[in-house]
């Protein structure tokens, strides 16, 4: 099993690019089961969850080839309707495949949802949003077992809002009759990115990025070609490792319209961020001041940053107080710093940091994308090595990530 070893002390300096979002690209390639006709899809990233998605709709018998990073996809003659447990159990966002199924083919029956260990993560609200189109579904051997002689479009409330429910919804809407309102929806950059593939294959969805979506059902899609927008998670950690290290790091690629709660935070602990078009330069400051967070959907500071940014004041100025509000046990890798020589401690939903002077390489044990992410941070500006084991997540959610750390000089290998 791979590890990956991190020798601190080294700033990062240098440029790096950004590639495509993994949150973008997952439903955007499941949209390719509402059309028939070859898709490609340009900017996506070589992770393993995208490898996962992938499987699934060769599956269901789409014909999917990748040259670099575009992937061609085509469904035209789709075969099953079933997402089982041995593809399902690798990747939550699976569960995506559930509302293009139901409006293309009239049934799906798709696993129960694995992955990270950072929270229930509950499907109610996808279930009962499509029974609201007119789905008859029932829960049986872990299994979801959803049907439909036709979907209609309704006026449909979330109690929350859900990313994946939100794109649930939005790709089983396009193909019903009628007209869908989602309301209290997910306003992520990647709804708006699901919402403009929709429309360029003939959809007719309006209001992505506001809290109310309205979806106007047409009676087929077509093919498209489209580019990923940035990952705005793999630009925040590079922007974090960057103040972290009193480094001076270009991203390349970059959506920073997606990142203004990471910048306007990474501002208040000292370091200075330039934003240009599609450039953010971070150089880190001469110390590092605490700042509070708080954890809220977007645009507010995102929950898959909170990680990252408990490294960086781990080593800040005075106390910070981290408020996680999105999911309930996502300070799991709160005792892998503590080995390292964090001062952290946890209440609740409340993490109280703390900053130490330095940090301590030790060996550690990721236990969930972000944190690993967080783990190779801490090793950055931990005095001597740090041994990162249980790597395989860090691979579903970041491309090649010790790579462009290690051309940005740190001292960072996999073995």
């Amino acid at each position: 099993m791979d590890k990956i070893i991190v020798e601190g002390g080294h700033p990062l300096k240098g440029e790096v690019v950004i590639s495509g979002a993994k949150n973008a690209a997952l439903p955007i390639l499941t949209a390719s089961l509402l059309t028939e006709g070859r898709n490609t899809y340009h900017n996506v990233p070589g992770l393993k969850d995208v490898e996962s998605i992938k499987a699934l709709l060769a599956y269901l018998c789409a014909d999917v080839e990748t040259d670099g990073d575009t992937v061609y996809i085509r469904a035209d003659g789709l075969c099953k309707s079933e997402a089982p447990y041995d593809l399902v159990r690798k990747m939550r966002a699976s569960i995506l495949v559930l509302g293009p199924l139901l409006a293309r083919v009239k049934k799906a029956r798709v696993s129960l949802p694995g992955g990270c260990a950072i929270g229930a993560r509950p499907i109610n609200l996808h279930l009962k949003g499509l029974a609201r189109l007119g789905a008859v579904i029932t829960l049986e051997h872990g299994y979801v077992e959803a049907s439909a002689d036709r979907l209609v479009g309704d006026d449909i409330y979330f109690d929350m809002p859900t990313v994946t429910g939100t794109e649930n919804l939005m790709m089983a809407a396009v193909l019903a009759e009628g007209t869908t309102v989602l309301r209290n929806v997910a306003r992520e950059p990647e709804i708006i990115a699901l919402a403009d593939v929709l429309n360029r294959m003939g959809a007719d969805v309006r209001g992505a990025g506001s809290s109310v979506i309205t979806i106007h059902g047409v009676p087929q899609l077509h093919p498209a070609e489209v580019t990923i927008i940035p990952d705005r998670i793999e630009a925040g950690t590079f922007m974090a490792a960057a103040a972290l290290t009193r480094g001076d790091v270009t991203l390349r690629r970059c959506e920073p319209d997606h990142l203004q709660a990471v910048i306007d935070k990474l501002r208040l602990t000292g370091a200075e961020v330039t934003v240009e078009k599609d450039t953010v330069r971070v150089r880190g400051g001469d110390e590092i001041a605490s700042v509070d967070i708080k954890t809220l959907p977007y645009p507010g500071f995102p929950t898959d940053m909170q990680a990252q940014f408990m490294v960086l004041m781990s080593v800040a100025r005075g106390l910070s107080l981290i408020t996680e509000t999105i999911f309930e046990n996502r300070y799991i890798h709160v005792s892998e710093l503590r080995r390292l020589g964090a001062d952290i401690t946890v209440s609740g939903n409340a993490a109280m940091v703390k900053g130490v002077p330095r940090l301590s390489g030790a060996p550690v044990m990721a236990t969930d994308l972000r944190a690993s992410a967080s783990l190779i941070l801490a090793g950055l500006v931990a005095r001597g090595k740090t041994e990162i084991n249980r790597v395989y997540h860090l691979d579903r959610g970041y491309d090649a990530i010790e790579k462009k750390m290690a051309a940005l000089g740190a001292a960072v290998w996999r073995v």
